[in-house]
């Protein structure tokens, strides 16, 4: 595999320069802002100051990703956001549900077949493109708030506002290339400033839990 292979996926950009996707480039400032943001409100909480730290890597992940362009920046750009998905998974089976240590990570590390099935899943769909990956996202959250609605309802309010931002800032990512003719900026930066306020939400529930339950 060549990592050093052009990646060309967003209506931004026009050629294989480094500042060829601006916009797209500088909105990961805001993956970057939430986690300041999220850092001093989580002083205290372990998990939470983690979470932090991966949001702001997938701020500078994201970044090389949009002016690099390349195979291996892309890696740069996933890998963060599924260290994320997996921290937070942990957090959520561990802390909104009780359980011990080793069946929340037993859990967690079922994201991985259950996100593969749903993915193609959601690709069988045809309109989502590449977005279909982190529909079964939405999905999950949507899922633990519906079920968390009695246990805990001020999480599960929260949860289901995180899905819903998650829903959102999909719809602008999907819909970058279709509406690329008319408007060639595309929509992608909105996904990445939707996404660092979900992000920083999804930390703040887990915030607000923590606080409410100990």
């Amino acid at each position: 595999m060549d990592w050093m292979a052009q990646v060309d996926a967003y209506c931004e950009r026009t050629d294989a320069g480094y500042w060829s996707e601006p916009v797209n480039a500088v909105t990961n400032a805001s993956f970057l802002v939430a986690a300041a943001v999220m850092w001093r409100r989580t002083g205290g909480l372990a998990l939470g100051r983690a979470l932090c730290v991966v949001l702001a890597v997938i701020g500078v992940g994201s970044f090389l990703f949009h002016t690099h362009a390349t195979l291996w920046a892309a890696m740069a750009d996933v890998l963060p956001i599924l260290g994320f998905i997996l921290l937070y998974r942990f957090a959520a089976h561990r802390d909104f549900w009780g359980l011990g240590p080793w069946p929340a990570l037993g859990l967690t590390a079922l994201f991985l077949p259950y996100a593969a099935g749903t993915g193609w899943l959601f690709g069988q769909l045809g309109f989502l493109g590449s977005s279909a990956g982190y529909a079964p996202v939405a999905l999950l959250i949507l899922v633990h708030a519906g079920l968390l609605a009695r246990r805990a309802p001020a999480t599960a309010r929260g949860l289901a506002l995180g899905g819903g931002l998650l829903v959102v800032s999909l719809t602008f990512r999907t819909l970058d290339e279709p509406l690329c003719a008319v408007l060639p900026l595309g929509t992608h930066f909105l996904w990445h400033v939707l996404n660092a306020v979900m992000l920083g939400w999804m930390i703040e529930v887990y915030r607000r839990h923590m606080g409410a339950t100990h």
